[in-house]
């Protein structure tokens, strides 16, 4: 047989020595944090790996710190380059040398650097930009990396610090911002090629994190190089008829700025504006200038050439007017097979047409502080439907005042839209002022719609007269039999009430007998028992708890006989206290003598009186605390709140093996607090003693509660202490004491 020690040693080896291997190779395989240290690893993320915020320390120069960015930078190391968001910290310069510790996260658009601790160390040169497509920097490849790229200057402009610049490449549009030059007119630098070296950084809808456009920050005026100006002034090139802009030249080039000239039909400020020359051409120009120009003045514009919707536009123009005095704008008559054929798109033209529909809705134009009102005619002609538009600050009361259905004649600026085959497919009509439209005809009053609708009213007329003339007559009749029957009814009706009267009569004294008798039956019963509860209640609340009082103070007095013959012999002078005021309270309770008025009852120092005499020897220390202003309450409420205190001391010394119990008295506005919570062991409130076990201490506090309406909270719990919580509302107790009225105060 083995010994104990045999079975440790087995023990041991068998279930602890394995177990201690297991944790200690657990412990060393646990990976360790992860850290990210080039710019190639950060911006190669997946979104959802991102914002898992992993470390991050990477070394770097400073490629891009656009001031409008705050303190956000691009930084780039040999691997590649990356965001930083440091908006909370110092803008670095670009060239700076510095060491970024953060961590990852999924940006709005591709992966970057938040939450940075950025350190200068130095100095560097930029990285070389690297030439790439133009295709793939607009597919958004190129984010956060140094490159350079070719282009068009479309359009520029100074905006604060910087200089905006609108490149073109390859029918691709984009956006660089560079340090404004020093003696720069930036119109000089519009239709030059140039080469620009700098950050790739996009717009994008941060909601979708998708790509919008692309933009290219040049950290160095030196980075942004003019290969080729343009080699003459745009308006001194000859100029070109409106209606040949997409024909043949062979000197064609989107990269070349064209002259145009004429007569300006219609301007939408800060977006575009429509020109007439004298070979009948019409032409839309998009131009950003704020200059307004009225119908008929003459105007010079040079711009790009392009298509828009498969129509030929001017973009980007530049516009100034010419010398010449303004001249009337004439409109050209066209019919609806021209329109289809595709002409006149962009001209000033006549049409007529029929009104079948109005609409108007608010929208803000680029240049317009205010909201601008777009009332539109839905017109037809023939089979063709096309629209009448008019934008002003407020709806056009011209085109509001038109009739439906009228045939009218308008004249405006046509705009044809066709698909990729040149097919005409729709038409609209921009009308200069709301009084170019002129009411041909007005529609007749008599239409066929308000006929049927006539005819339909009429008809609805005649049969509700027939059929309300018939029910009349029906009614009628039904009328005349009901009323027969109804007085016949009624004289055997008040037969019958006659003799239910004198039944009534007579059954309502003999309920009267019976319930007087029951009600004086109900009292006496009522008030045997309210009496016999009462007595019950206050016998335990003072005799029993008295009793506890004396039981606890002989046995001190026992104990300590023999060692302290004075002190056994003060504790039983207690105990004779004591049994003397039991005496007292048990005629008090007997025959309900007590009157707290002429006592000057102090609720909290009778407690506190209590708690001592109960707890004198015991070395539970008690200590009361009252809450709010103290007041007298009512009698009643102060004797139950004084036995139920009783109570629950009685309780802590007989059970609760307590050091400490705390009285705690709250005043309230409209209601009065009574806690008593010690720090003794405790129990489980659901297996506390009941009725059935012949203890009615917590019962008998219930019952006091909620014949004050109020209530009483017992939280325990094994090792944790008691408390005993009670809550009195003050504001029925008037109504819960007040007597009730005699019988001769109710017959009164």
């Amino acid at each position: 047989m083995k010994s104990p020690l045999s079975w440790l040693a087995s023990l041991f080896r068998f279930f602890l020595v394995p177990a201690f291997f297991i944790a200690v190779q657990a412990a060393f395989a646990q990976p360790a944090s992860e850290l990210l240290t080039n710019a190639a690893d950060v911006i190669s993320l997946s979104a959802e790996r991102a914002s898992s915020s992993i470390k991050v320390a990477v070394t770097g120069v400073v490629t891009a710190a656009d001031p409008t960015m705050k303190g956000r930078f691009f930084l780039q190391d040999a691997t590649g380059g990356v965001f930083v968001d440091n908006v909370h910290g110092r803008r670095p310069e670009p060239g700076d040398l510095v060491e970024v510790s953060g961590i990852s996260h999924a940006g709005a658009y591709a992966p970057i650097i938040t939450a940075p601790t950025v350190k200068k160390i130095g100095t560097a040169p930029l990285p070389p930009a690297r030439p790439v497509p133009i295709d793939q920097l607009m597919s958004g490849a190129e984010d956060s990396q140094r490159i350079e790229v070719s282009g068009i200057v479309r359009a520029a402009r100074i905006d604060g610090p910087r200089l905006v610049v609108d490149l073109a490449s390859a029918g691709y549009r984009f956006r660089v911002y560079l340090p404004i030059p020093a003696d720069i007119d930036p119109q000089t630098l519009v239709a030059a090629q140039v080469r620009v070296r700098g950050t790739a950084a996009e717009a994008h809808n941060r909601s979708s994190r998708q790509l919008i456009s692309v933009e290219v920050y040049v950290p160095l005026v030196s980075d942004f190089v003019v290969d080729k100006p343009e080699s003459v002034n745009p308006f001194e090139k000859p100029v070109v008829p409106l209606n040949s802009l997409a024909q043949y030249r062979r000197d064609n080039s989107f990269d070349q700025r064209v002259h145009v000239r004429g007569t300006v039909t219609l301007q939408r400020l800060g977006e575009n504006l429509f020109l007439q020359d004298a070979m009948g051409g019409g032409l839309q120009v998009h131009s950003r200038q704020m200059i307004a120009f009225a119908p008929g003045d003459l105007v010079e514009a040079v711009g790009f050439p392009r298509f828009e919707n498969f129509r030929p536009v001017l973009g980007d123009a530049v516009l100034r007017k010419t010398s010449e005095p303004p001249v009337a704008v004439t409109s050209t008559a066209v019919s609806i097979e021209e329109l289809r054929a595709g002409l006149h798109h962009a001209d000033f033209i006549s049409i007529q047409g029929k009104v079948i529909d109005r609409t108007a809705r608010r929208l803000r134009r680029q240049g317009s502080n205010p909201m601008e009102t777009q009332t539109v005619l839905i017109v037809q002609n023939t089979n063709l439907i096309f629209t009448v538009e008019r934008e002003e600050p407020e709806q056009a009361a011209s085109m509001a005042a038109i009739p439906i259905g009228s045939i009218i004649e308008v004249r405006g600026i046509s705009l044809t839209d066709t698909d990729d085959e040149g097919k005409f497919k729709a038409l609209r009509v921009l009308l200069p002022t709301s009084n170019s439209i002129r009411i041909l005809h007005k529609p007749d009053w008599l239409t066929p719609q308000r006929l049927l609708v006539g005819l339909a009213v009429a008809c609805s007329l005649l049969i509700v007269i027939v059929s309300w003339t018939v029910m009349v007559s029906q009614r009628n009749s039904a009328l005349k039999s009901l009323i027969r029957e109804r007085e016949k009814a009624q004289i055997e009706l008040q037969n019958a009430h006659d003799m239910l009267e004198e039944r009534v009569k007579e059954r309502t004294e003999q309920l009267k007998f019976q319930i007087t008798a029951r009600k004086e039956s109900e009292l006496q019963s009522k008030a045997v028992l309210g009496e016999r509860t009462r007595l019950a209640q206050e016998l335990h609340d003072t005799l029993e708890q008295t009793l506890t009082g004396i039981a606890l103070q002989l046995d001190t007095a026992a104990k300590l006989f023999k060692r302290s013959p004075e002190n056994a012999i003060r504790h039983l002078q207690l105990a004779r206290n004591l049994m003397s005021q039991s005496q007292v309270e048990v005629r008090r309770s007997v025959w309900d003598l007590r009157c707290r008025a002429l006592e000057q009852f102090d609720l909290p120092g009778a407690l506190l009186r209590s708690a001592r005499q109960f707890t004198y020897g015991t070395g539970i220390e008690i200590e009361v605390e009252t809450k709010g202003q103290l007041r007298p309450l009512p009698e009643v409420v102060e004797e139950n709140l004084l036995r139920m205190g009783q109570e629950a001391l009685t309780n802590v010394i007989k059970h609760s093996s307590a050091h400490l119990a705390t009285i705690e008295l709250e005043f309230g506005a409209e209601k009065v607090v009574l806690q008593i919570r010690d720090d003794g062991q405790g129990f489980t409130p659901e297996n506390s003693a009941g009725p059935q076990s012949g203890h009615f201490g917590l019962l008998g506090m219930s019952e006091r509660a909620k014949r004050l309406d109020g209530q009483v909270v017992l939280t325990s719990a094994p090792g944790k202490g008691t408390t005993v919580r009670v809550e009195i509302p003050l504001g029925r107790v008037q109504e819960l004491v007040s007597p009730a009225p005699t019988e001769a105060q109710m017959q009164s």
